[in-house]
């Protein structure tokens, strides 16, 4: 089957390769369903958002291969690659995933640990005695 749109969306440390197809909507997340592969209906929201915009519900056929991450961080992932392989297909499309934030990756990563503290800002137990 042929892909008419690629994208690869990022948040955190996990990627998404996201390959657009025509068909009737339905969206394969790692070999299995949507509503399978993520658990609260919150990420499934999330990563269906960028189709809702643009009113591509039941146009394309989705398989996203997402890897790295938590389950949260994979859907934002999901969305970032959806909404840039949705703006290959139709770049009208452009104006309103660009207005709601879709298109913009979410840089914020965790903190690194430093040495001496239990976490990246938290302190061991201070013992004055």
């Amino acid at each position: 089957m042929k892909d008419i749109a690629i994208g690869t969306g990022r948040r955190k440390t996990a990627v998404a390769r996201v390959f657009l197809r025509e068909g009737s909507g339905k969206i394969v997340v790692n070999g299995k369903d949507l509503n399978d592969y993520f658990v609260t209906a919150d990420q499934v929201r999330m990563v269906n958002q960028p189709l809702l915009v643009t009113s591509n519900t039941n146009k394309f056929d989705i398989l996203i291969n997402v890897s790295g991450g938590g389950l949260n961080g994979q859907a934002a992932a999901c969305l970032h690659g959806l909404s840039r392989a949705l703006t290959q297909v139709d770049p009208d499309c452009h104006t309103a995933l660009k207005a709601n934030g879709y298109l913009t990756r979410d840089s914020r990563m965790v903190e690194r640990k430093k040495y001496g503290q239990r976490g990246a800002r938290r302190r061991f137990q201070f013992s004055k005695r």
